[in-house]
């Protein structure tokens, strides 16, 4: 079964940057789209950034200029860098590929999410 595994989230005062990092394993026979997602409480679960295999990436509007996300495809992993966070970047942070299995089945899948909590 494939996994993601999300790392790098943590507190960190406003103005701060934090590094987030996921690695797809098992089972992988290429990955198309990757990309973050996050959940603030009581929010709906909205994209962040993606990067797809040419390398294009997509933001949302109230990252850009502060987000970069970028991508290992030899390691399967999926980076964002976050500067100049601010509160309302606070969330719980998910980790999205559209992966093709050895089976031959696409299909999207997610990390178990980590918490970025930005202080003002």
């Amino acid at each position: 079964q494939v996994q993601l595994v999300e790392s790098g989230g943590g507190l960190v005062q406003a103005g701060g940057s934090l590094k987030l990092s996921c690695a797809a394993s098992k089972n992988i026979f290429t990955i198309n789209a990757m990309g973050w997602y996050r959940q603030a409480p009581g929010q709906q679960r909205e994209a962040v950034a993606t990067i797809i295999s040419t390398g294009s990436t997509n933001y949302t509007d109230s990252v850009k200029g502060r987000f970069t996300i970028s991508r290992d495809t030899a390691k399967n992993t999926v980076y964002l860098q976050m500067n100049s966070l601010k509160p309302e970047d606070t969330a719980v942070y998910y980790c999205n590929a559209y992966i093709r299995t050895w089976l031959g089945v696409w299909r999207d899948y997610w990390g178990q999410g980590t918490q970025v909590t930005v202080s003002s």
